[in-house]
């Protein structure tokens, strides 16, 4: 290119088929481009490669299944750490089993090995080596109480855990699956996770009870120095285990002692009750204090930019040059930016942007488009969205001085929706809508943190329009024809011949116009000639009259109601378009908009548009839609848990009991959110709704358990305590193993929020499920006791 590092250039835009793979096009557009370097693409012509998606692609789904395989690697060593190597092997053969059926099974249900199906196996791969480790687990218990050989103690082992290990892994899948059903634009997009998981539990199940304990006969057996047939090597890790059993019998007889006391037990357990559902209502008020913020989807760190241009109508296509021209001078000093493409009075090649924000129709002179590609992630410390922010301002202050609208767009913004924050004005006079809808984008303006503000109502820009003098053209024998032909030539151009050379494989045109100085000047082309009826050449201000009129404006539809549409972004300390919205709709509810009140609108058209009204849309309105579906889709699985439950059970208390963990979760969730700074996203909605089905199975474990002890013969109080000191550890095995899934994905910008809400929620909600439900049990247990012996 020239010195300036500018030059003209031709964009083409390569599109994939569905269902092929986006890499290998790319690498085979590459290979076909250097090819044609010299022969087809002749010497001085530079083709780059300024966008790739296929390298995007590769290059997110190789860090993805890297962290499948590290999160695998983690469960295993985990497992190896708490029960000796052969059982690691045992849990390893089955994860590895498991995450081979379940790709198996999603390629066989049509889903595509892309972002969102890989995250779903790397967040479910501590939920699906969770029955593999209870069985395992159990078995290595029951070799540690002198089990006289793996045939013996696998049967019983695998028995005792059989009923409440089908319970949770249902459980799991009842509260996961109900989100495959989640309409709108999230619910395609998001349905991989909990297709894919609830698959992949039903898949562990299976391989838990039929593979593991096989393995475990091939791979746990040994004989001890007594002769008699344990562990193999893991029975070296007898005595320490029997330490922690004993640490654990101890700790956990100390911690609910004083809540099972016979005098003073019941005041006890109301003050803990009371502190955890203070603890719950406290988590919960952290969104209400704006110590967590609420949004739909936080902002990805893609290597690329966005900014629109809109001069005011009437302007010309090279002062929609210029302005790029000057907006392109304060991204050169930006260091993080690769290169840029500037287009002019025409669209750039369609991406996510465009589809959605439909900038793939704009065509008129005072449209401008800016690609910015910046460097590679891994080579720059600032993400995209801190560039964008910095770059903001500095470039809406040249579009202000060009009465321009300049936006700097992320890619992609969010949701799929025409702007972050977008009011629909709908009223009975368009004009009226026109008005208001200045108005409406002055308060835009003036509201603080609200950036990237436009709305369609069109500049009162000035145009001249000429109109033919038809009786003194006829006078003259000038047909209108000849005027309109001379002048479309003039500007658009004539093709006067074709020339075919050696080196054109097609004719080129001989194309004749104006210099485009003389195109842009109303004078030189009044000046052009035409021939009369006589001969005579005939001046065009002879024929013409100049006429200023305003500019048409475009009246706007949506479902068949005129709209006018005002947008804008919120840039500010909470950096999401819904706290903006908000503070905007307290605007409009308290002052009006030019002196009108205003019908306010949040989930439907207006019905009555006989009176001025605002519907507010934009990324509010996918919030809510995702969010009420993914509460319906909560609500769901709550009855189905419920239901399993009261099945399993035979009682319709001892459910409320078991699910009583759900609602601390959030004490988990939230703090943890507030903790690291994340926003609670859709993302993190996914992640708790997993976790009624994770801490449900937590739930059933202990319950089982004490039901059978008490079958056993052990009173209410030593079967409360042994339960929760042998069930201990495979819970909190468990619960590691889904934190350690989870850890490797809280660097992704997009799933974080899932990765927050599963690590603090299991954390904190299993700490608390080891206290709350056992007391609980006892409760409702002792009651029956003593309504049984006063009857």
């Amino acid at each position: 290119g020239p010195a300036s590092g500018r030059a003209p250039a031709v964009t083409i835009a390569i599109t994939k088929k569905p269902g092929q793979n986006a890499s290998d096009i790319t690498r085979e557009v590459q290979r076909r481009l250097a090819g044609w370097r010299g022969t087809l693409i002749p010497q001085g012509v530079r083709a780059d490669v300024v966008r790739d998606y296929g390298a995007t692609a590769a290059d997110k789904a190789k860090k993805l299944i890297e962290k499948l395989v590290f999160a695998t690697s983690a469960v295993v060593l985990l497992v190896l750490l708490a029960l000796g190597w052969r059982s690691a092997v045992v849990v390893g053969g089955a994860v590895v089993l498991t995450l081979a059926l379940t790709l198996f099974a999603s390629w066989a249900m049509g889903f595509t090995l892309n972002r969102v199906s890989l995250f779903a196996l790397v967040f479910a791969i501590g939920i699906l080596v969770d029955d593999a480790i209870v069985v395992v687990e159990n078995i290595h218990r029951h070799m540690g109480q002198g089990a006289t050989s793996l045939r013996e103690a696998i049967p019983v082992a695998v028995d005792e855990v059989g009923g409440p290990t089908i319970l949770a892994t249902l459980t799991v899948i009842a509260a996961l699956l109900p989100m495959a059903f989640v309409t709108g634009l999230m619910g395609p997009y998001m349905r991989p996770i909990p297709v894919n998981a609830s698959v992949g539990m039903l898949i562990s199940l299976v391989v838990a009870f039929v593979v593991t304990p096989w393995l475990s006969l091939h791979l746990l057996g040994g004989r001890t120095h007594a002769g008699h047939p344990q562990a193999g090597a893991d029975a070296a890790h007898g005595p320490g285990e029997g330490r922690l059993s004993a640490w654990l019998h101890r700790t956990f007889a100390a911690l609910l002692s004083p809540f099972l006391d016979v005098r003073h037990g019941a005041r006890r357990r109301r003050w803990l009750f009371a502190g955890i559902g203070a603890a719950v209502l406290l988590a919960v008020s952290l969104v209400g204090f704006g110590a967590v913020i609420l949004k739909m989807l936080p902002f990805d760190n893609k290597s690329e930019l966005q900014v629109v241009v809109d001069l005011p109508e009437g302007r010309t296509v090279e002062d929609t040059s210029a302005l790029l021209s000057e907006l392109a001078g304060v991204i050169d000093r930006v260091p993080e930016v690769r290169d840029y493409q500037a287009y002019a009075g025409t669209a750039s090649p369609i991406n996510f942007n465009g589809l959605v924000r439909q900038y793939y129709l704009r065509e008129q002179a005072n449209a401008g488009d800016l690609q910015i590609n910046l460097v590679d992630k891994h080579q720059r410390s600032r993400k995209s969205h801190q560039i964008a922010l910095a770059l903001r301002p500095a470039l809406a202050a040249i579009g202000r001085r060009h009465g321009a609208s300049v936006k700097v767009v992320e890619v992609p913004p969010g949701p799929p929706v025409l702007s972050p924050i977008v009011a629909e004005l709908y009223g009975p006079d368009y004009a009226q809508s026109r008005r208001l809808g200045r108005a409406l984008l002055a308060m835009f303006e003036r509201t603080p943190d609200i950036v990237d503000t436009d709305s369609t109502v069109e500049a009162d820009a000035q145009r001249q329009v000429l109109v033919i003098d038809r009786a003194r053209a006829a006078r003259l024998g000038v047909p209108a024809t000849s005027v309109v032909q001379a002048l479309s030539a003039a500007v658009a151009g004539l093709d006067a011949a074709y020339v075919i050379d050696d080196g054109s494989h097609y004719p080129r045109p001989i194309r004749l116009r104006l210099p485009s100085g003389d195109q842009a000047s109303l004078q030189r082309l009044l000046e052009l000639r035409v021939a009369g009826g006589d001969g005579q050449m005939v001046p065009l201000s002879a024929l013409v009259q100049v006429r200023n009129t305003g500019w048409d404006g475009i009246i706007q539809h949506k479902d068949l109601l005129p709209v006018v549409y005002v947008t804008g972004d919120e840039a500010g300390r909470h950096d999401s378009p819904l706290y903006g919205m908000f503070d905007l709709v307290g605007q409009v509810r308290d002052h009006g908009v030019a002196a009108t009140g205003l019908g306010q609108y949040f989930i439907r058209q207006p019905a009555d548009d006989t009176r001025p009204s605002v519907k507010w849309d934009g990324e509010w309105q996918i919030t809510y839609e995702t969010f009420r579906d993914m509460g319906i889709a909560y609500g769901v699985g709550m009855v189905l848990i419920y239901l399993l439950v009261v099945a399993q059970f035979r009682s319709y208390v001892v459910p409320l009991i078991i699910m009583a963990p759900i609602p601390l979760t959030v004490v988990g969730v939230m703090p943890g959110h507030a903790l690291l700074g994340a926003q609670f996203t859709a993302t993190s909605m996914i992640g708790m709704i997993a976790l009624a089905g994770i801490i449900v199975r937590n739930s059933i474990l202990l319950v089982d358990f004490i039901n059978h002890l008490l079958a056993r013969g052990r009173t209410l109080e030593a079967a409360v305590i042994e339960a929760c000191a042998v069930r201990a550890q495979p819970i909190a095995l468990t619960a590691l193993a889904a934190m350690a899934g989870a850890l490797f994905i809280l660097d992704d910008p997009i799933f974080n929020g899932l990765a927050i809400a599963l690590l603090f929620g299991i954390a904190v909600s299993t700490l608390l499920t080891l206290v709350v439900i056992p007391l609980l049990y006892y409760v409702l247990l002792a009651h029956r006791r003593a309504a049984e012996v006063q009857a």
